[in-house]
């Protein structure tokens, strides 16, 4: 596949420390689309500076923001791609090599999420594929969390879709303190809808053990030391606190039309 047929799109916010290395990791000659949510510091500045193509709009909402994205694009194929994620020498070559057929509409690829300088290879995390290629104008994007501001997207191409073997390399989180922050704003978001019940936010709780259980030995959390317990922490616990600000939502909201 020529590289001059995809345009990767990188949604931003505030992400002048990460879009450089991420610009910088895209294949020769592959179109940027860097679509800013108005950022404050120097990321699109540093955008424009790498070659990309910057266009600026207010935050609607994950799904909102990348849909609006795609749209722009006018190569044959778009891949979508994170501020904090590069391109993997081994999977721009793959790219490459790619020769799609008529009937192939998409591509597939796993994700190695980074935490505190290491790769974590297990408690759910790896592979952690996603459809990130995929022919433009022929997919669909749907939200996977419980609210409309989908915090967690999948792309559904039209046609084919095929797994690649090479990874996007996602840093993640380089502390224990910027996962807090993103899982305090990931939670909020899919606790927008605020349809979560009393019962419900009960029995989330009670399954909190059984679910770090199973990341922990079962999906073998318990090889990455503290930084696996931190990780099962999470997992375990984000349907519940979810459920919980959601509840909360409805439950102030309910007094207000008292």
């Amino acid at each position: 596949m020529d590289s001059a047929d995809i345009t990767f799109v990188v949604l931003t916010k505030n992400e002048a420390r990460n879009i450089g290395a991420c610009l910088a990791s895209l294949p020769k000659g592959s179109p940027a689309l860097v679509y800013d949510a108005l950022s404050s510091d120097d990321t699109a500045t540093v955008a424009r500076s790498a070659g990309a193509l910057v266009v600026s709009a207010p935050w609607a909402g994950f799904v909102q923001a990348r849909d609006a994205a795609a749209r722009l694009v006018n190569t044959p194929w778009t891949f979508m791609l994170d501020a904090d994620e590069r391109i993997s020498p081994a999977l721009a070559q793959e790219l490459e090599h790619l020769q799609p057929d008529a009937q192939t509409g998409g591509y597939s690829m796993p994700r190695r999420n980074h935490f505190c300088g290491r790769w974590i290879r297990s408690a759910g995390w790896w592979p952690d594929r996603l459809v990130r290629l995929f022919r433009t104008g022929h997919t669909r994007l749907v939200a996977r969390g419980a609210s409309s501001q989908g915090v967690h997207e999948t792309w559904l191409p039209t046609g084919q879709c095929h797994d690649l073997a090479s990874p996007i390399e996602h840093y993640s989180y380089d502390s224990p303190a910027g996962y807090r922050r993103k899982f305090a704003l990931y939670t909020d978001l899919e606790a927008g809808s605020g349809r979560a019940t009393f019962a419900g936010v009960i029995g989330a709780w009670l399954i909190v053990p059984a679910r770090f259980a199973w990341y922990w030995l079962r999906r073998g959390g318990i090889l990455e030391g503290w930084r696996g317990a931190f990780v099962c922490g999470g997992n375990a616990t984000y349907p519940a606190v979810v459920a919980t600000k959601s509840w909360l939502r409805k439950d102030q909201g309910e007094r207000k039309e008292r």
